[in-house]
């Protein structure tokens, strides 16, 4: 349980879940959603794409996924965690789902400033080849997802509920990472993986893969950003498309963390 934990807060139950192994078997196709039918060239790149992560220098996307998850969940500096954000909320708003509107309000107006988190130092001190803005990005959406999480009852202290928090960031692709480790998915896949008793190879494997995914995306998110050079019209695009981004993840994380508690009315 990480520092500042409160009484009340659910931690995920530790189910018994057999023993996962995300490479497939010689001769046979993984199981999920590439049984009975013959993989799709877009289905074949997903393969591709989480093979990649396995074998990725682990230095960079495991260092990425440090940043994001031990920055952004836990706070660093004078920047509060996702635990102290969810109770600030709430001790404002004076009720659960009020507080996590006022986060996700918070988090959407600042998406497009930036230097919340790029001016402290030791902040990129890991090989990756990923623009500050958009470690930052992530960084903030991190804190905002595990704020929602916490506010909704779950406890960011544990690893399954951190993965969960990481799979969120990637919006739909969530599924298809977790199908192509070997998990079966539907309707809540994350959240049901926040409350699995999952092997630590495997969340480590699926934290691996969303570090592939958001580093193979970067590219795509990047391209409004050029739009900043142009003074005024190019800022405004940039922190629109931020704005743009951060909302939709909010609202999946909403979607993805059903409440575990009922709300609480100060």
């Amino acid at each position: 349980m990480m520092a500042g934990s409160r009484e009340g807060v659910i931690s995920a139950p530790h189910l018994v879940a057999p023993s996962l192994d995300p490479r497939p078997i010689t001769g046979r196709t993984p199981m999920g959603l590439l049984d009975k039918r013959k993989p799709e060239p877009d289905e074949l790149a997903k393969r591709r794409a989480l093979d990649a992560a396995r074998d990725h220098d682990e230095g960079v996307v495991t260092g990425l996924m440090h940043q994001i998850l031990d920055r952004g969940l836990d706070g660093f500096g004078p920047y509060d965690s996702a635990f102290v954000v969810a109770e600030k909320a709430r001790d404002t708003t004076g009720s659960t789902d009020a507080a996590i509107n006022a986060v996700m309000r918070k988090h959407v107006a600042g998406a497009g400033v930036g230097g919340f988190a790029t001016g402290v130092g030791g902040f990129l001190t890991m090989p990756v080849a990923l623009p500050a803005n958009l470690l930052e990005f992530y960084v903030q959406a991190a804190r905002m997802v595990g704020a929602i999480a916490t506010l909704r009852g779950y406890d960011l202290g544990d690893a399954h509920v951190r993965t969960a928090v990481l799979l969120t960031l990637v919006g739909s692709s969530a599924d298809d990472v977790l199908a192509q480790a070997g998990l079966h998915t539907g309707g809540g896949a994350v959240a049901s993986l926040a409350t699995r008793g999952l092997p630590p190879e495997t969340l480590f494997i699926v934290n691996k893969a969303v570090g592939f995914r958001l580093l193979r995306d970067v590219g795509r998110k990047a391209l409004p950003r050029l739009g900043r050079a142009v003074p005024f019209v190019g800022g405004a695009v940039g922190a629109g498309f931020d704005g743009f981004l951060m909302k939709k993840i909010a609202e999946q994380a909403k979607h993805e963390f059903p409440p575990l508690l009922p709300d609480i009315v100060a």
